[in-house]
């Protein structure tokens, strides 16, 4: 398969735009499942302090390294500082438990995993991210879950512009205004749930389109969200289907299929809205 075309954030930092998602990965899983993926192409891995695998992330990136298949410099790994450490000094320890638990010297990217606006704290936590990129134990910072209006606050207050936004996104919830947001200020966007918890493959529109290219479902939804510019880091616990989300690099779309899967937008989340996590 083509491996994955890497982007390059604001920072001028690679990130290779399919990675491997381990939400709801159980810590027992991650090593094994972490590791079946970097041997099938995946250098892109993403992780949490919430999900309670960053152990298991770090041990298989490890191990992969060590083995001489690749370089630690050549692989990308993101975690996210959960909504409980919120705060400057809070989120300095949380790195720094995040970065024990990996098992590594820096992290790739990092990440306030929800702007938790009722707390007031993210352009604390943020501030505590700038410090740690300043210090070269980060290579790019940035958000998750954040919504325009907390998007605009930190831009007014931050030094360093967040290198991407991890958001809900799919066909149902495409996010037009913040993905042009986004562009605007030279963010990425990072897609979670790209396949809307998979929902979305049973959607006729995706179900005709994979016949015509001779495609699964979650590949045309994917490829959508590549064309589109967008990262995706969908979640997987087999071997085929890790094979199936990154074999997505070797076909198009064409416009009007892409025309199709845009008018299935619906407003319709399978996650929570950001503005009501606290």
């Amino acid at each position: 398969m083509d491996p994955a075309p890497k982007l390059t954030l604001n920072n001028g930092v690679l990130m290779d735009q399919a990675g491997y998602g381990t939400y709801k990965v159980p810590a027992q899983d991650a090593a094994p499942l972490v590791s079946t993926a970097l041997s099938l192409g995946y250098r892109h891995v993403d992780t949490a302090a919430l999900y309670g695998n960053e152990e298991g992330v770090g041990q298989a990136v490890r191990n992969f390294t060590d083995a001489g298949h690749i370089v630690r410099e050549d692989l990308f790994v993101t975690s996210k500082v959960w909504n409980t450490d919120h705060g400057y000094d809070a989120t300095l320890r949380a790195f720094d438990t995040s970065l024990q638990k990996l098992g590594f010297d820096y992290l790739d990217l990092y990440l306030i995993h929800w702007p938790c606006p009722e707390r007031g704290l993210y352009l604390d936590t943020y501030r505590a991210l700038e410090k740690l990129y300043s210090e070269g134990r980060i290579r790019a910072i940035g958000v998750s879950n954040f919504n325009r209006e907390h998007l605009e606050e930190l831009l007014d207050a931050a030094s360093v512009v967040p290198a991407v936004n991890q958001v809900e996104l799919h066909p149902w919830l495409p996010q037009r205004d913040l993905r042009s947001f986004h562009e605007a200020h030279g963010i990425r966007t990072v897609a979670w749930s790209p396949l809307g918890r998979g929902a979305v493959l049973a959607e006729p529109a995706v179900q005709e389109i994979a016949g015509e290219t001779g495609r699964t479902p979650a590949q045309v939804v994917l490829r959508w969200h590549v064309q589109a510019g967008h990262t995706v880091i969908p979640k997987a616990s087999t071997e085929e289907r890790m094979a199936e989300n990154l074999d997505i690099f070797s076909f198009e779309l064409s416009p009007e299929q892409v025309a199709a899967l845009d008018r299935l937008e619906s407003g319709r989340r399978t996650g929570s809205n950001p503005s009501e996590v606290n």
